[in-house]
């Protein structure tokens, strides 16, 4: 947990889920030199006369140093041979707030938990409160999701609470508002199961779910709300988006975020993309 204007917070968790290697970048420079003999990497020196096989490309995704971009990242600042190098990173509890903040690198492929198709329990919640429970009822089933990245009991259930109080609002303005909520194999549990909250919460989970019930009931959430991502750089991005999010400047969620990024990133690219202190 840390600590950041009052309010207590938890940190990202991030998994290196794959990397291409820097054999390929290095294979990039030589054809751009047209020097494979001096690579200190016999199977790159191969690559002057033979086209490579399965097992050597194996061998090429497995080079761990190389003097020549070492030199290109330092010294010259050839930079876009480090874009034939990729890492993918799962990231699980950082916030809405950070993935507008990651939006901003444009060369990214990036795919996030969805709002569209992940709100059905809030929503089930909800719906069971308004059959037999109450805003507490609504508050306690929530709370259990640790849907925050805020780790304070007391500010997390004003959260939910104001969650509520948004849905109560739109209930009272639409009057289809649980055929929006519900699918419609489920609206009969909301008869079936009147007065028992619990119950009902419980069918409801245990039904269909409404297909893109967050379209409607997205706008409850706010930028403290978990996501979860994977998210894949070039080494080239990787190392802008380091120089920029690891810095002090940055802001604080999408700071740790990188921070996480690179404690799980192996030396032999942060070799070339972070100047070592």
């Amino acid at each position: 947990m840390e600590e950041m204007y009052g309010i207590k917070y938890s940190r990202p968790q991030v998994v290196l889920l794959q990397d291409t290697g820097i054999g390929v970048a290095e294979t990039a420079a030589r054809t751009c030199y047209d020097s494979f003999s001096n690579s200190e990497n016999g199977v790159i020196k191969e690559l002057e006369h033979k086209l490579p096989d399965a097992s050597m490309c194996d061998m090429l995704n497995e080079i761990e140093d190389s003097a020549l971009l070492e030199d290109l990242a330092w010294t010259y600042f050839h930079h876009s041979i480090l874009e034939h190098a990729n890492l993918s990173y799962l990231v699980r509890g950082t916030s809405r707030g950070v993935l507008q903040e990651h939006a901003r690198h444009r060369i990214q492929a990036i795919s996030v938990r969805s709002t569209r198709y992940t709100m059905s329990g809030i929503i089930n919640a909800f719906v069971a409160a308004q059959h037999g429970g109450d805003r507490e009822f609504f508050i306690d089933i929530v709370e259990s999701y640790d849907m925050f990245v805020t780790a304070d009991r007391d500010y997390n259930r004003l959260e939910i609470g104001a969650m509520y109080d948004k849905l109560l609002f739109q209930k009272q303005k639409v009057d289809d508002f649980y055929a929006s909520a519900v699918a419609k194999s489920s609206l009969p549990l909301l008869e079936e199961f009147n007065g028992r909250p619990q119950e009902l919460y419980e069918a409801l989970q245990a039904g269909k779910k409404k297909r893109n019930v967050g379209d409607a009931f997205k706008h409850i959430i706010t930028d403290n709300v978990k996501v979860d991502m994977v998210v894949t750089f070039n080494l080239r991005s990787l190392k802008n988006y380091f120089n920029l999010r690891e810095s002090g400047a940055a802001y604080f969620q999408i700071r740790w975020l990188a921070q996480e990024m690179m404690k799980v990133t192996p030396k032999k690219y942060l070799d070339l993309i972070i100047k070592q202190k």
